[in-house]
C-alpha cells in the first residue's frame, strides 16, 4: 500500500517552484505512440535507498534497453506535484518510446513564500539545501540505471516545471558533465544564470505567468544568450525560436500567452529538442560515474 499511495493523482493545483506558490500540472490523458519496431514502455513503480531513506520514482523502459543504447530522460514534478501526475503531463514516454522515462517522486519540502512547514513534495533549491538529499537521489538512479540498462551516455537529458525547472537547472549547474541538453519550464535560476556550462536549453515560459514572474524567466533567457554567445533568432517549429549558439550550445525558447502552466503542445516539442541534441562521441568516454 504504501507504493501505491504515493503514485495516487494529486490534483490540478499544487505548490510551486523556487518562488513557492500555486503551480498547475494539469493531468494528460493520452495513448502511447506506436513506432517501428519498437513496444511503447509500461510505467513500474520503483524504490531506492538514498542515505538510509527511501525514495520512489515511476520508470517506462523500452523492451530493446537490455540491448540496444537508449536515451534516458529525468522528468521532475512541481512543488506539491507526484511522479503520476507528471507521467500525465510531460508523457515523455509517450513522445519518445524508445527512450527510457524517469519520473522522480520528491519529498516534503519548504516553500520559499508558502508552505513554510514543508508539507508539500518539492525538490532542493540550491546546493547544500537538505542535505543535497535530491541531487544525491538523482546520483543513486542514474548508478542505478546505468548497471541495469544499456544507457546511452551521449544522450542523456533532464526536464521540470516551476520547483521541478529550477532543480533542472540545479542539476545543470551542478551535474552538467552528465547531460546532453535540458528543458526547464516556468522556473528561473537567476543565481546560477552567469555561471552554467555551455549545453543546448529549450526554456518554456508564460507571459501572464503570476508566480515565476516573466521578467524573472526574460533575465534568465538573456543571460544565457550571452554566456552561450546567441546570434540572431529564427524560427524553430511550434512557435519555438532558436537563438543559435557557439559550438551548438543554442538557447531555445517557447514562450506562451499561458500562465504558470506546462503547455499541452510541450512534451512533443521537449521530445524533439532532446532528439536533436547528443553529446560529442568523446564526451561518453569520459561520462561521470562509469
Amino acid at each position: 500500500m504504501k507504493q501505491r499511495s504515493w503514485l495516487m493523482l494529486c490534483g490540478t493545483l499544487t505548490l510551486v517552484c523556487c518562488q513557492a506558490a500555486v503551480c498547475q500540472e494539469p493531468a494528460v490523458t493520452g495513448s502511447a505512440k506506436a513506432v517501428a519496431g519498437v513496444r511503447p514502455a509500461t510505467g513500474k513503480a520503483r524504490v531506492w535507498q538514498v542515505d538510509g531513506a527511501e525514495r520512489q520514482g515511476l520508470l517506462y523502459v523500452p523492451e530493446t534497453a537490455d540491448s540496444v543504447p537508449a536515451p534516458l530522460v529525468f522528468c521532475f514534478h512541481g512543488h506539491g506535484g507526484s511522479a503520476a501526475n507528471a507521467a500525465r503531463s510531460f508523457r515523455m514516454h509517450d513522445e519518445w518510446p524508445q527512450a527510457i522515462v524517469v519520473y522522480l517522486q520528491g519529498l516534503k519540502t519548504p516553500g520559499q513564500l508558502t508552505d513554510p512547514e514543508g508539507k508539500k513534495s518539492g525538490w532542493q533549491k540550491s546546493a547544500g539545501d537538505q542535505q543535497d538529499r535530491d541531487l544525491k537521489f538523482f546520483d543513486v538512479v542514474l548508478q542505478s540505471l546505468r548497471s541495469e540498462y544499456r544507457v546511452d551516455d551521449r544522450r542523456i537529458y533532464a526536464t521540470g516545471h516551476s520547483n521541478g525547472g529550477g532543480f533542472t537547472y540545479l542539476l545543470w549547474s551542478e551535474r552538467s558533465a552528465v547531460f546532453a541538453a535540458m528543458a526547464p519550464s516556468g522556473s528561473a535560476a537567476l543565481r546560477l544564470s552567469r555561471s552554467l556550462p555551455a549545453k543546448p536549453v529549450l526554456h518554456i515560459a508564460g507571459r501572464n505567468d503570476p508566480l515565476v514572474k516573466y521578467a524573472w524567466q526574460q533575465v534568465m533567457i538573456e543571460r544565457l544568450k550571452v554566456s552561450q554567445k546567441c546570434g540572431a533568432e529564427r524560427p524553430w517549429q511550434g512557435g519555438v525560436t532558436e537563438y543559435p549558439g557557439a559550438s551548438g550550445a543554442s538557447v531555445f525558447t517557447l514562450v506562451t500567452d499561458e500562465g504558470h502552466k506546462f503547455p499541452a503542445r510541450a512534451p512533443q516539442l521537449i521530445a524533439e529538442f532532446f532528439r536533436k541534441h547528443a553529446k560529442p562521441e568523446s564526451a561518453a568516454d569520459s561520462a561521470p560515474g562509469r
